[in-house]
């Protein structure tokens, strides 16, 4: 299950609304639905969260570029609307990278020197994500850190959040707590 809400900073305060990720296929178009929210090219936050697996906030500030948190990559990505936030420049890699090694670096028998591999637990499948253009993505946050410290979210704090109401935790420290929950 998924919730997606657009916070639009005011001269009165933050505004609200739910929205519907159906149509979004890129960060841009991401982007362009937050900046319709804008009044006056003002900040708006985009919170997006899967049950108790992982959130992201894509904050746009006008025109800028938007800045991105994720706060579990490889849960994100095992995620369609997470797959949208996890772009070539978050994941560092160049546009059209692919992870897919060639056939001669290749080890086709599934060892390492020939040996088997001893079986490891199923926590080592959290540990990691691709994501349907074949990036591999690590388990933990990713992003922009700082995304929030000017509104009064530092990266400790940020870091600190787990994925059960990280949201509310961080609206409540805007002061929008009340605006975000008419939404949900």
């Amino acid at each position: 299950m998924y919730f997606a809400a657009l916070l639009a900073r005011t001269e009165d305060g933050w505004e609200a609304s739910d929205t519907e990720l159906d149509d979004v296929e890129t960060l841009s178009d991401l982007a362009d639905l937050a900046r319709e929210a804008s009044v006056d090219d003002d900040t708006v936050l985009v919170f997006i969260e899967q049950e108790d697996a992982w959130f992201g906030v894509v904050r746009v500030d006008g025109e800028e570029d938007p800045r991105i948190y994720v706060s579990d990559g490889a849960a994100a990505a095992r995620s369609s609307y997470g797959e949208i936030l996890l772009t070539d420049e978050l994941l560092g890699r160049e546009p059209g990278d692919d992870d897919v090694a060639d056939l001669d670096s290749l080890d086709l028998d599934g060892t390492e020197d020939g040996d088997p591999e001893e079986e490891t637990d199923d926590e080592e499948e959290d540990d990691v994500g691709t994501t349907s253009k074949g990036a591999t993505v690590l388990a933990g946050p990713i992003g922009d850190r700082e995304v929030l410290t000017d509104l009064g979210v530092n990266e400790k704090e940020l870091l600190a959040l787990d994925s059960t109401d990280a949201l509310g935790e961080i609206a409540e420290v805007l002061g929008a707590a009340e605006v975000l929950e008419t939404v949900r």
